[in-house]
């Protein structure tokens, strides 16, 4: 009978060792930009593997989100595609001042599926083409972008009447990608590593930069994974998994 008991807590024991290190882990709703969607996979992959936390991610504009987070969506975290959006949730005393920052800087580019189409500006110039893609400009900054370049280049008021707007980038990517549009604007994110066709990275000069900020909100400031989260996303192993994707990394952003 003893020998029996001593194998059970021998047998608890050896149990208790397996799970510790995934026994206090939680969990984290965050909403991601649909540009980072690929990023926030990857990296939520290698942070539940080193912490045990778990990450809920729902991809979206960062718009609709800033929309729903105001009306009491259940979100631990913004990964917005703006420095707007996470700034106002700090103003509006939905956000932890001090957990703002840019995780990523992202890159607009003109892409087609077709090795032919894209030639730089001259595409737009020669004005060739049926349907330009784009995102929603009041939800999505990419797609905000895009008419901040068309503007700059003078072509805004040519091409408008040839504008289809997806939701988020990722529905502007889709209208390319099914042919339902020849071309249009996208993040860099979504043609690595090799989407194909061909495309012109859009000069800095024609278009903000497009800085990329992460907020903790106060309603989940005690969650020990959604600020164990933001903590990996400085990381070396996390900024190595953004750069891969094309973003830029703005160095005071590290840890």
């Amino acid at each position: 009978m003893r020998s029996m008991r001593f194998a059970t807590a021998a047998f608890c024991a050896a149990v208790a060792l397996l799970t510790g290190a995934n026994a206090f882990a939680g969990s984290a709703n965050v909403a991601v930009a649909a540009n980072f969607t690929e990023p926030a996979k990857e990296i939520a992959g290698l942070f539940k593997a080193k912490t045990g936390h778990e990450l809920v991610l729902s991809f979206g504009a960062s718009g609709q989100f800033y929309t729903q987070i105001k009306e009491n969506a259940p979100f631990a975290i913004l990964l917005s595609a703006d420095d707007e959006r996470p700034k106002k949730l700090v103003d509006d005393g939905l956000g932890v001042a001090d957990s703002r920052f840019t995780y990523a800087i992202g890159k607009l580019v003109l892409w087609s599926k077709d090795p032919a189409t894209v030639k730089g500006e001259d595409t737009l110039k020669a004005n060739a083409f049926n349907k330009l893609s784009i995102a929603n400009p009041a939800a999505a900054p990419y797609g905000a972008a895009a008419v901040e370049t068309l503007k700059a280049l003078k072509l805004y008021e040519t091409v408008q009447p040839k504008i289809v707007q997806g939701n988020t980038i990722s529905q502007a990517f889709q209208f390319i990608d099914t042919g339902n549009a020849e071309l249009g604007f996208v993040a860099l994110s979504q043609l690595m590593p090799n989407a194909g066709g061909s495309r012109w990275l859009v000069p800095q000069n024609l278009y903000s930069e497009i800085r990329q900020d992460a907020v903790l909100l106060k309603a989940s400031a005690g969650n020990e994974a959604a600020t164990a989260f933001l903590a990996f996303l400085r990381t070396p192993e996390a900024r190595a998994v953004i750069e891969k994707f094309g973003y830029a990394l703005d160095p005071k952003s590290g840890s």
